[in-house]
């Protein structure tokens, strides 16, 4: 059986202009960038096949979609329950969403339109019963920031794709799945950290380096938490150093909650940074 069969919907007419002065509206992404994008964050601006199982991401806001989509994904990573199958998920899509709108805005300096409304969200099993996804924007519209006035574009990038995106997201998973939403937003947080720890300074020229230091402090210590839909900046909370431990060889920074990846690991293998693993240690 297909999996996620019910949902194959896509609206190709939002193409609408964003952004006023803040924003040089005549942009796009070069052809190595939207390479660059595709083969290591699995970005896509078609959609694959009608066939292909796929999910408008709006449509998981609906609680019995969401619960229906996380059932299903469930047996497919043979997950004991849909909590721990919500964290999952949301790694991954974290992955999929949150790395590629911002390698984007700080590599490229970029702004994509990942709207939710935007957002097709594509998935396959493969032949070892392994989960294949993709994040499809098939009206992707691309921004650069205006002479001056990155600060500003910058923070309207950030907030279209945390409140206006992943919050809305994790809301209606927590409540769908039971999951606390702390977990989800320590997903999304670790996500980041990497992405500008360690991917992003891989090859980065000068001008490159000083937006990575720039809009990583940014996101983790100066964005109000308003720009993540929450009261509080969620990135800011789950940051502190890295530092040894006894599981570990090299300096880690220990999660707060545990991401339950153990459950769902062929193994039962822990993550290097569970706080579980720490106090087994302890």
């Amino acid at each position: 059986m297909s999996m996620f069969k019910s949902f194959y919907c896509i609206d190709n007419n939002n193409n609408q202009s964003k952004g006023g002065n803040l924003v040089n509206m005549q942009s796009r992404l070069e052809v190595e960038e939207l390479d660059y994008l595709t083969k290591n964050f699995h970005l896509s601006i078609k959609p694959l096949p009608y066939s292909t199982d796929c999910i408008r991401s709006v449509d998981l806001l609906d609680g019995k979609k969401c619960a229906s989509y996380l059932d299903e994904l469930s047996s497919v990573l043979r997950s004991p329950s849909r909590m721990i199958t919500a964290s999952q998920f949301s790694k991954r899509y974290a992955f999929l969403t949150l790395t590629t709108g911002l390698y984007a805005m700080t590599m490229y300096n970029k702004g994509l339109d990942l709207g939710i409304e935007n957002s097709l969200l594509e998935s396959s099993v493969t032949h070892n019963k392994s989960w294949s996804t993709r994040i499809c924007a098939p009206d992707l519209h691309v921004t650069e920031p205006a002479a001056g006035k990155r600060d500003e574009w910058r923070n309207e990038t950030i907030r279209n794709l945390f409140a206006g995106h992943l919050a809305k997201l994790w809301r209606s998973i927590s409540e769908t799945a039971n999951i606390p939403v702390a977990i989800l937003w320590e997903n999304t947080a670790v996500r980041l950290y990497s992405l500008y720890e360690k991917r992003m300074e891989e090859g980065a020229n000068s001008q490159e380096n000083k937006r990575i230091q720039e809009d990583f402090e940014y996101l983790i210590s100066k964005a109000p938490g308003t720009v993540f839909g929450e009261t509080d900046n969620p990135m800011e909370k789950f940051y502190f150093p890295a530092c040894m431990t006894s599981s570990a060889n090299q300096p880690v920074r220990i999660r707060k909650t545990c991401c339950f990846y153990y459950k769902v690991s062929a193994n039962e293998s822990y993550c290097s940074t569970c706080p579980k693993v720490v106090k087994k240690h302890e």
